[in-house]
């Protein structure tokens, strides 16, 4: 298969390090062997040392450019006995070829080595650059190949497990492999190999991986290239996948089959053509008609898509029309023939049939005979291929706003810009005054973000050159494409001047993907403007983070926590598949021409940086789309967000501005609370909160399925962290991670926006819930709510416990009584007893486990109990727009709620600051009082057991009440008596 360009991919073999020791001395001599794609390459070893380093550069040759995804790079190291004794294993790393990026995008990372068993000792890392290079093939040459690849030859893979003489055996197999083996893995495929050509592969010798003879590739090669119109076949490097693909990957099993009837008209033939005229086709159905683009050659090449259900005849006409502009600039129409149709007549087609093909049809005319069109007609659904380019008429035809799409939100980087200091400033100009103590900061500008660093006073004005230090990090969230420049500027706070700026290039900046990559400094040269092209230097560390994982949307639906960079993903672990097969009940959103309500509906749904938009059904009030999508799942803790709006963009108003898209409802989707394997096919109430009040705007019926294949993927993700390593290790801090994620979603919000057509900015904000941060009285409600929900159990297990104590059940007291006698006397039992009544109580509770996936719940949101003002309050801006008294009834209203929450934290502080208070001597005699009673507590735990000590204070708590005081006891008079922080509050 002839190819434009060869693909070489390039493993760079730097380092390891803390490598485990095999010799017996406290070290190892280690070596690397790669394996991809049927080829292996060996590195050198490095004699005793733990931290060996290579820095050789391993080349493999990628046959098939496009199953390089789904092929898997293996590195095992090995410790090197040249004694005579067996090779030892020190570890492997396995990276998918999913994640391989093209050369200029590499950076060097660190893998963890993993074991090959369980019973293997391995720790340690291994530093490697892996990359692709795309290259013009050379020119064929007759020469045989170099001496050096016939040579080639690929080393064995020693076990633990295998006796010495093995391995020499194996190693002198090796060297006396047959030649024209090697010949059959060094010649070039031939543009059609024929089968019966191709020789026998070699038998592989044992105990070792032998490569894939090049006759199997020739065999892949050709199968590939057989069934390349199959999209399901290849696994793209993204998780994007076309809407097509999706639907022949998917074969629409979760929705139900629309009806369609198809109509391609393809071009025409005139008997008597005109010159100076244009032609086109007209179709019609009942009250349907449309007509094709008018065409001078009579192509067109047009697919139409009629919904079954719509149609209101039994009869198709197509009729061709000629137009002609007279002088007086009027157009003339004329009719060429008509041919009809009979919809029972027509025929199926269900894929994966082929296309219809189109047949010559003659037009019926009195007046102008002789006149022909080729066209196809056949009923078929929305899996046809031809449906995503048609007309479709519950769509509007080829409105755009109106038609299905599928969007990706930008990759996004943080950017790290390290201030360290600035040398050689020149402050002021000649005609300018210096000032005498003259403070500096840094402003950093990438696109419409800014950050400063703090001030620093520069110091003696007598000097004509300053070097403050800094030493501080700005954080910003970088979108690809990057912005051109980050633009860096010195500023004087007490003339209000920029000194110098500098301009970096992103195109220049490094990558970094973990934290053991120290980036190099650079200095940059300050310019002022045109009268001082020069005004000092500025030296900063500058890099593209890829370790962390950039959230763009709220914490607790996120949908992706895959790190930056694309070395750093790992395989998926399952396939998640969502039929949004349709919704009835809507209420009307507008009005239709001033007269009647209706309602234009479309269905978003986001998962991962993957977003799709359903076409919208116009004017239906129980629309039915029956699409279906796809997504990878790289973590099952994640949700789905799927949103139901109405569209008003397909539209504009009298000055030519599109409107807003109004929203319907929104519902999310757990993907840990489903069964893996298993059809959920439900219908979910749509409620949206107006300023009005909640309103119920109708159902949407959904079908979800979460495929796994291997449950050992799906368990080890619940053990890993949530978010990537660089979270962890060199954290953010929360404040500077709530503004980072407004960033990110800010830059979706635009990004999307400027697609075509475009995602619309109430569309976007509504599906990432970018309003969370803004003050709610119905949110706090629902959190106050949430926390005494949380605190019921306890309040229910502190009631039962406080009617044991007054003995309101007998019975249950004197049960508790042997039970404590049980616990203190056998102590050894508590804890098997406790997981095993666990174990139990969670086994009987599995018959009653939830089996609809939940959905946002409206009274647990409080959106029925809240007033009509705290909705006005809800709804308003930021800055408000309301009128200066009602703002302030609202504040009124806010210090009232706030003075509450205020004396819950001064009262849950307080009892910190009297424990803290016993032991610092803040009050003298207080404490006094427990350094005594401290002394005698522990003389009479010397002597009395502490099974008697705890018996005797269980009985004591569960004596009965004709034995109970009831004022408080002596412990708590004694603690509410300490002193706290309160009395120094002003």
């Amino acid at each position: 298969m002839a190819e434009s360009c060869t693909r070489k991919l390039v493993v760079e073999v730097c380092n390891a390090k803390n490598l485990m020791p095999k010799d017996g001395q406290g070290t190892a001599s280690a070596y690397a062997i790669v394996d991809f794609d049927g080829q292996r390459r060996r590195t050198k070893t490095k004699s005793r040392d733990l931290n060996p380093e290579w820095d050789e550069k391993l080349e493999f040759v990628v046959h098939d450019k496009d199953s390089m995804p789904s092929e898997m790079l293996e590195i095992n190291l090995y410790n090197d006995k040249k004694n005579g004794k067996r090779n030892t294993f020190l570890g492997k790393v396995k990276i998918a070829g999913s994640t391989l990026v093209k050369s200029g995008s590499e950076a060097l990372i660190y893998y963890p080595l993993e074991k090959r068993s369980v019973f293997s000792q391995i720790k340690g890392e291994i530093g490697l650059k892996v990359y692709y290079v795309d290259e013009d093939p050379p020119a064929p040459e007759p020469a045989a190949a170099p001496a050096e690849q016939k040579s080639e030859a690929a080393a064995p893979v020693p076990t633990e497990e295998k006796p010495p003489e093995e391995v020499k055996e194996e190693q002198k197999k090796e060297e006396q492999k047959p030649k024209e083996e090697a010949k059959v893995e060094q010649k070039p495929l031939p543009e059609n190999p024929k089968p019966e050509e191709a020789p026998a592969p070699a038998a592989p010798v044992d105990g070792q991986n032998p490569p894939i003879p090049h006759t199997d590739k020739q065999k892949q090669v050709k199968e590939k290239s057989e069934t390349a119109e199959r999209p399901d076949l290849v696994v793209n490097e993204l998780e994007l996948r076309s809407l097509a693909g999706d639907r022949s990957r998917s074969s629409c099993d979760l929705v139900d089959r629309t009806p369609f009837l198809y109509v391609r008209v393809v071009k025409a033939k005139q008997a008597k053509p005109e010159s100076g005229s244009s032609v086109y086709a007209k179709l019609v159905i009942g009250t349907h008609s449309i007509k094709t683009k008018n065409q001078s050659e009579k192509d067109w090449d047009q697919a139409f898509a009629f919904d079954k259900e719509g149609l209101n005849s039994t009869s198709l006409e197509v009729s061709m029309w000629t137009e002609e502009k007279k002088d007086n600039d009027q157009i003339a129409e004329s009719c060429l023939g008509t041919v009809s149709f009979d919809l029972l007549e027509v025929p199926k087609r269900v894929p994966p049939d082929s296309p219809l093909a189109p047949q010559w049809y003659t037009l019926e005319s009195e007046n102008s005979p002789g006149n022909d069109v080729m066209l196809s007609v056949w009923l078929g659904t929305q899996a046809d291929e031809a449906f995503q380019e048609a007309w479709q008429s519950d769509s509007g035809g080829f409105i755009p706003e109106t038609r299905a799409k599928v969007y990706l939100s930008p990759k996004l980087w943080y950017l790290r810009l390290t201030v360290i200091q600035t040398q050689d400033l020149q402050l002021g100009s000649d005609s300018e005054p210096k000032s005498r103590n003259p403070e500096l900061y840094i402003k950093a500008q990438l696109g419409a973000q800014v950050f400063k660093t703090s001030r620093t006073s520069v110091g003696s004005s007598l000097s004509s050159s300053a070097n403050p230090t800094w030493d501080e990090d700005l954080v910003f969230v970088a979108a690809e494409p990057f912005e051109p420049f980050l633009v860096v500027t010195v500023e004087d706070v007490t003339n209000g001047q920029a000194v110098g700026h500098a301009k970096i290039h992103l195109a220049s900046i490094e990558r970094r993907m973990d934290d053991k990559t120290e980036m190099k400094s650079r200095w940059f040269n300050l310019v002022g403007d045109e009268k001082r092209p020069y005004t000092g230097r500025i030296h900063v560390r500058v890099c593209l983070e890829g370790g962390y994982h950039v959230l763009d949307e709220a914490a607790h639906v996120t949908s992706d926590v895959r790190a930056s960079a694309k070395q750093l993903a790992k395989a998926p672990i399952g396939l998640l598949e969502v039929g949004i097969r349709g919704a009835t009940n809507f209420v009307p959103v507008k009005t239709k021409d001033g007269t009647c309500g209706t309602t234009d509906a479309y269905v978003v749904a986001k998962y991962g940086p993957k977003w799709v938009r359903t076409r919208t059904i116009l004017d239906r009030f129980n629309p039915r789309w029956n699409e279906q999508y796809t997504w990878d799942v790289y973590d099952p803790c994640t949700v789905l967000t799927l949103g139901v709006f109405d569209n008003g963009r397909y539209k504009c108003d009298e000055a030519g501005k599109p409107g807003k898209d109004h929203r319907i409802g929104k519902i999310r989707v757990r993907l840990s609370t489903l069964d893996t394997n298993r059809l959920y096919l439900n219908s979910y109430p749509l409620t949206v909160l107006l300023p009005g009040g909640a309103k119920k705007m109708g159902e949407i019926e959904i079908a979800v399925r979460f495929s796994c294949s291997s449950w050992l993927s799906l368990i080890q993700a619940y053990t890993s962290p949530m978010l990537p390593r660089m979270h962890y290790v060199r954290p953010l801090g929360p404040a500077q991670q709530d503004f980072l994620r407004h960033t990110a979603m800010r830059i979706v919000t635009a990004r999307l926006a400027r697609s075509e057509p475009p995602l619309g900015q109430e569309v976007v904000q509504f599906m990432l819930d970018s309003d969370t941060h803004v003050w709610s009285m119905r949110r706090s409600k629902a959190n106050w709510f949430r926390v005494l929900l949380c605190l019921t159990r306890f309040a229910t297990f502190a009631r039962w416990l406080d009617g044991v104590r007054t003995w309101v059940h007998p019975p249950t007291t004197i049960l508790v009584h042997v039970l404590l006698a049980a616990i203190v006397l056998c102590p050894h039992l508590v804890l098997p007893t406790v997981f095993m009544y666990a174990f139990l109580i969670l086994v009987l509770r599995f018959r009653y486990r939830p089996r609809v996936p939940v959905n946002m719940d409206p009274k647990l949101s409080h959106m029925d109990s809240v007033s009509l003002d705290e909705l006005d309050e809800e709804f308003d801006g930021f800055p408000t727009t309301r009128s200066s008294e009602q703002v302030r009834i609202r504040y009124d209203r806010l210090r009232a709620v706030a003075g509450r929450a205020q004396t819950l934290l001064g009262d849950v502080a307080a009892q910190g600051e009297r424990l803290e208070a016993l032991f610092n001597w803040r009050d003298p005699r207080a404490t006094g009082i427990f350094v005594v009673f401290c002394l005698f507590a522990s003389l009479m735990f010397y002597a009395v057991p502490f099974e008697a000590f705890l018996l005797g204070s269980g009985f004591y708590y569960l004596r009965h009440p004709r034995f109970r005081d009831d004022m408080p006891s002596v412990p708590i008079n004694f603690f509410r008596r300490l002193p706290s922080l309160s009395d120094q509050i002003m």
